[in-house]
C-alpha cells in the first residue's frame, strides 16, 4: 500500500518557523514528483510547493515565495517543507502529495499561526 505520513505541524506565532515532513512508502520515491498543498475550510486545496523529478526545479505559490523551501531526501523517502516567517494567512491543513493531483495524498498536518 502507498502511504504518505505527514508530520511537523503545530501552533506557532507570527514570524515563526515549522518544518513539515512527509515519509512516503509503497512508491519508487525518487521517480515521482512530490509536493505540498494546503487547504482551509471553505476553500479549494491549493498548491504550495512542488519539486520536479526531471530537473529538480521547484514551484512555489506567490504567497510563500522567499519564505518556504522544499527538499527531499531520497535515502529516507522523505520530503520536507521548511516554512519560515509564518503569517496568520498560512494557517491551513498541509497535505503532502506524490504524483500530482491524481496521485497520492497524505493525511494532512495542521499549521496554525497566531497573530
Amino acid at each position: 500500500d502507498v502511504q504518505l505520513q505527514a508530520s511537523g505541524g503545530g501552533l506557532v506565532q507570527t514570524g515563526g518557523s515549522l518544518r513539515l515532513s512527509c515519509v512516503v512508502s509503497g512508491l519508487t520515491f525518487d521517480a515521482i514528483a512530490i509536493g505540498w498543498f494546503r487547504q482551509v475550510p471553505g476553500k479549494e486545496r491549493e498548491a504550495v510547493s512542488c519539486l520536479s523529478i526531471y530537473d529538480g526545479s521547484t514551484y512555489f505559490a506567490d504567497s510563500v515565495k522567499g519564505r518556504f523551501t522544499i527538499s527531499r531526501d531520497n535515502a529516507k523517502n522523505t520530503v520536507y517543507l521548511q516554512t519560515n516567517s509564518l503569517k496568520p494567512e498560512d494557517t491551513a491543513v498541509y497535505y503532502c502529495n506524490a504524483g500530482g493531483s491524481s496521485g497520492y495524498w497524505g493525511q494532512g498536518t495542521q499549521v496554525t499561526v497566531s497573530s
